[in-house]
């Protein structure tokens, strides 16, 4: 390496003094706020969820261990991953099975499992896991949804309305986070600019309802940065008008589209 790339990884900060306000369920942001102090920024964790483990875990235990026959496994998110193999961590999905993902995230957790998942290119939601070719002509075959009770319930109905026998199998449930005082603090001593990273529409529900008037007075006048179209457009709905689309939900796509924000917002 050349001296002048190794004096641009050391003193380049792409994040320097701005605060990134990360929204990732309650316990784990830790992670991606590690990799914004890296970047010489300041990690302002307001979690927007509190993911639980199944209410009967021993009913969502006993639903993957006779889901194990069915020919198409879907996984509608990383938390979906981590909470199954939780439950029930001797879990395999037979080698003839096809596995699905709702986004790259989703597959990235999948991996670390040694399992390889189908998952849309062009957007990381279910209208994208929905359109896949893979998943067009399913007659007949058995199908298991593993997710969370709530959300929009898109690939379910799609899919049986296209002749699947369609199982759900909740392995956990998300809940409002409990924001405390110390989490406003960090948030109203954070200086600008000041970057959301959001990628959870309910999140963004959750946060617009809980965080004091003027702080979200704040947060709305700065930029925010979302993992998807329709995220833009949920988070216009709530009263933000600086938004920034990233490639996807994964940390490091999140991070390139603040940096981004960032370096115009400084021009």
């Amino acid at each position: 390496m050349s001296s002048k790339s190794t004096h641009t990884e050391i003193f380049y900060k792409p994040l320097a003094n701005a605060g990134i306000v990360i929204t990732r369920p309650a316990g784990t942001g830790g992670a991606l706020a590690a990799r914004v102090r890296a970047l010489g920024g300041l990690a302002v964790l307001l979690p927007g969820l509190s993911l639980r483990i199944a209410e009967d875990n021993t009913a969502a235990t006993k639903a993957l261990r006779e889901a194990r026959d069915a020919e198409i496994w879907i996984f509608s998110s990383p938390a979906t991953v981590r909470f199954a193999f939780r439950l029930l961590p001797s879990l395999r999905i037979p080698r003839k099975a096809h596995v699905f993902g709702v986004g790259a995230g989703t597959a990235l957790a999948l991996a670390r499992r040694g399992i390889t998942a189908i998952v849309p290119e062009d957007r990381s939601d279910s209208e994208g896991l929905i359109a896949l070719p893979e998943l067009a002509s399913i007659r007949g075959q058995r199908v298991v949804v593993v997710g969370a009770p709530g959300g929009r319930d898109l690939i379910a109905p799609a899919l049986r309305r296209r002749g699947a026998r369609v199982e759900r199998v909740h392995v956990y449930r998300r809940e409002r986070p409990r924001l405390t005082q110390r989490h406003f603090d960090a948030f109203a001593s954070a200086r600008n600019p000041l970057i959301t990273l959001l990628s959870s529409a309910e999140a963004l529900t959750n946060l617009v309802a809980l965080v004091p008037r003027a702080l979200l007075a704040r947060l709305r006048g700065q930029i925010v940065v979302v993992s998807s179209a329709r995220l833009a457009l949920a988070a216009r709905s709530q009263g933000f008008t600086e938004i920034v689309q990233a490639k996807s939900a994964l940390a490091r796509d999140l991070l390139a589209a603040a940096q981004t924000a960032i370096a115009r917002h400084r021009l």
